[in-house]
This record gives structure tokens, C-alpha cells and sequence, in this order.
């Protein structure tokens, strides 16, 4: 039998370091959409359209791309991902016009997805009672990118313009992905012979065969949903009276969650001690009680960093023990479950920002309260569900069942 190759780490940190910069680069042209609009000489909505197409692209990359994982060798297959992502971020960043600008973002965004393979990859290479270490780390580098990508974004483009940015950022995708091959082991694909039709349709079958993987998605879905009102409506608040925040200032606000995104490695190694239904259970208390303090966030920046640093937390601490358990579900399908989680959970994502707009267009700061509150009452009900079936599949009559 061959040794089980080795997740050092360097190899680990440079796994984190590849899913920052893959996941950051949809969120690059956040902040620039004034820039573009004027240096392109485009209309508003034409460069805000480049938003929903990182978005739409990245989750056709979720649903098409990332099972491939299972079909193809890993590394491989992530490196590969992260050179055409590269391709896109270049194409970007000499954009002439708006509609090469979107058909960049579209390629960088649909291959962008390699992040979604390498945290998959980690658990596997991981041994098993340091698997939730490898996705806690994997995942605080993708968490930091994506929070870090707006900020850094905005400081190139004071420098070297809107395109900057794109530019820096398929250099140094081209360096990691070269990087990552040197690094990182081969590895066998676990699918065997499969088509790739039948490895689509094998997600459905990976649904209806383990409840888990449904009340986890689900959890995973509510849980960011709640975050997502905050995320979609915070600039509303900081940039009216009594807070009156400029764009830089509310995007130095948002860095709080960076503690938060760090805090991931440390649920990792929670779960892997035996502690992910506790981990799990605070992150969902946490996330219920820090709708408290952003509601006082109203009244107070104070509260409302308190808020925003909690809120994050919580939602790591729910979505790395939701990953670690997902991936024990089926060790040789873990690309097409993550397919699966990161699928809905990004459904979540998208609803949670579109109901925290209709929240604040109704109810204002108020709305947008009383609906993050309520849906983390959802995912508490979701997270009593799963610790159910948890303990209905360690029951001796499961078990007895299970074996005959």
C-alpha cells in the first residue's frame, strides 16, 4: 500500500495563501466601480453588472467545476483552475472597454473555483485527526483574501489605477500556481473511471444518501445568510448621521472581521480535539447574540465593531465544523460534497443580501436587525436537527443496522 503523502507546513500555508488570492479577485472591483465607470466611460450599471457576474460565474464554477476534483488529480486540476483564473485577472487588467472587463471577470470568476478544489485537497492530504486543522488553516487564508481584497483594491488603485490591481493579482497567481505544483504531492483521483456526466449526477445521490450533508448545507446556507444582511446593508448605516463614515473608513471597518476569518484555524483544531457540536452550538448563540450588539451599532460605532467582530467569528465557527464533518462523510467524494455545501451555502449568501436590502428599504436599520436575529434563529433550529441525526446514527441500533 503507498505511504500517505505528507501536508507540511509550508505546503499548508501556501494552500491558504492560493485560495486568498483565487477568492479575493471576485471581490477586486467592488470598490472600483466609480474608477472603472469614468476610465472606461461606461454607465453605472454597466460596471456594477461586473459584481453580479463574478458572483453568477463563480457559481457555475461551484456546480461544473469543483466535482471535477474527484475526476481529475487534484493538484493538477487546482493549478491548472488557478493559471486560466490568472488569464481572466489579465484580461481584466488591459481591458479596453467594458465588455472585454466583463468577459475577464466572467473567466477569472468561473475559475476562481480552484480555491474550492485546494480545501477539499487539504482534507484528504491532512491525517485524519488533522483534518480540521488543514481546512481551518486553508480557509483563514481564503476568508482573510476575501476580506482583504476590497482594501487592497482601493490602496493599488490610488497609486496605478483601477487595472492595477488585476494585474498584480494574475502575477502573483502565476507565481503560486507554479509554486503549488512544486509543493504540493500527486494524488489519485477517487471517482475512478467515472464520466463526468455521471459524476454530476452523483451529486444528487450524495444528497439523498446522507442527511447530514443536507442539514449542514442548510446550516451553512442560514448561517451566512445572516451575515449577508449585515454585509449588504452596513454601508448604509456608517455613511449616514450619527456615524457619517467615508468609503475607506467603512472598509477599515470591515477589517474587523479579519480576526474572525482568523479565528477559523482555531475552530479547525476545536473539531479535530472532539468539540465540533459545542463549537458548532456557540458559533450559533454568538451569531444570534451579535445581532444585539449591531443593533446598538445603531447608536454606537463601539457596538457595532463588537457586532461585526462576533458575527464573524460565529459564522467560522459554524462553517469550519460544518466542513469538517461533511468530509468524513464520504472520503472518496469530498470535491463533489463540497460542490454540494459551498452551492447552497453561496444560495444562502445571495438570498441573505437580497433580503437585507428589502429589510432596509422597509424598516431600515430596525429590519435589517430583527431579520439577522431571526435567521439565526433558523440555523439554531437547523443545528438542533443535525445534533439529532448526529446522535441518531451514534445510537447501537444504527450502528447494528448500519453493519448488517
Amino acid at each position: 500500500m503507498p505511504a500517505r503523502p505528507t501536508l507540511t507546513s509550508p505546503a499548508l500555508l501556501l494552500m491558504a495563501v492560493a485560495t486568498g488570492l483565487c477568492a479575493g479577485g471576485n471581490y477586486f472591483n467592488q470598490p472600483l466601480l466609480e474608477s472603472i465607470t469614468e476610465a472606461l466611460g461606461t454607465t453605472h450599471s454597466a460596471a456594477a453588472s461586473t459584481v453580479t457576474i463574478a458572483q453568477v460565474s463563480y457559481a457555475l464554477g461551484l456546480m461544473f467545476l469543483v466535482p471535477l476534483g474527484d475526476m481529475l488529480p487534484q493538484r493538477r486540476l487546482a493549478v491548472t483552475l488557478m493559471f486560466a483564473a490568472a488569464a481572466g485577472q489579465a484580461i481584466s487588467g488591459f481591458a479596453p472597454n467594458i465588455g472585454v472587463l466583463m468577459a475577464g471577470t466572467a473567466i477569472a470568476g468561473l475559475f476562481s473555483v480552484a480555491a474550492q478544489v485546494l480545501v477539499p485537497f487539504a482534507a484528504t492530504l491532512a491525517a485524519p485527526e488533522r483534518r480540521g486543522r488543514a481546512v481551518g488553516t486553508v480557509m483563514s487564508g481564503l476568508l482573510v483574501g476575501i476580506l482583504l481584497a476590497r482594501s487592497i483594491a482601493g490602496i493599488l488603485a490610488e497609486f496605478g489605477g483601477w487595472s492595477t490591481v488585476y494585474r498584480v493579482s494574475a502575477g502573483a497567481m502565476v507565481i503560486v500556481a507554479i509554486a503549488l505544483w512544486r509543493v504540493l504531492p500527486p494524488s489519485t483521483p477517487t471517482a475512478g473511471q467515472q464520466s463526468y456526466g455521471a459524476i454530476l449526477r452523483s451529486l444528487a445521490t450524495l444528497v439523498r444518501t446522507y442527511p447530514r450533508l443536507r442539514t449542514r448545507g442548510l446550516l451553512g446556507a442560514i448561517s451566512y445568510a445572516s451575515v449577508s444582511v449585515l454585509f449588504s446593508t452596513m454601508a448604509f448605516l456608517l455613511s449616514a448621521p450619527p456615524h457619517g463614515l467615508g468609503e475607506l473608513e467603512i472598509g477599515l471597518v470591515g477589517l474587523a472581521g479579519v480576526a474572525g476569518a482568523l479565528a477559523a484555524n482555531t475552530a479547525g483544531r476545536l473539531a479535530d480535539r472532539g468539540y465540533g457540536p459545542t463549537t458548532t452550538a456557540v458559533g450559533v448563540v454568538v451569531l444570534i447574540a451579535s445581532w444585539g450588539a449591531l443593533a446598538a451599532g445603531g447608536s454606537s460605532l463601539w457596538w457595532f465593531v463588537v457586532g461585526m467582530l462576533t458575527i464573524d467569528l460565529a459564522l467560522n465557527a459554524i462553517h469550519i465544523t460544518n466542513q469538517n464533518i461533511i468530509y468524513g462523510l464520504d472520503p472518496d467524494a469530498r470535491s463533489r460534497v463540497n460542490s454540494v455545501y459551498m452551492t447552497t451555502y453561496f444560495v444562502g449568501a445571495a438570498s441573505g443580501s437580497a433580503l437585507g436590502a428589502l429589510a432596509w428599504a422597509l424598516a431600515e436599520w430596525t429590519g435589517v436587525c430583527i431579520l439577522g436575529a431571526l435567521l439565526g434563529g433558523c440555523a439554531a433550529v437547523l443545528w438542533w436537527i443535525d445534533l439529532r441525526l448526529s446522535r441518531r446514527e451514534q445510537s447501537p441500533t444504527s450502528r447494528s443496522v448500519s453493519g448488517t
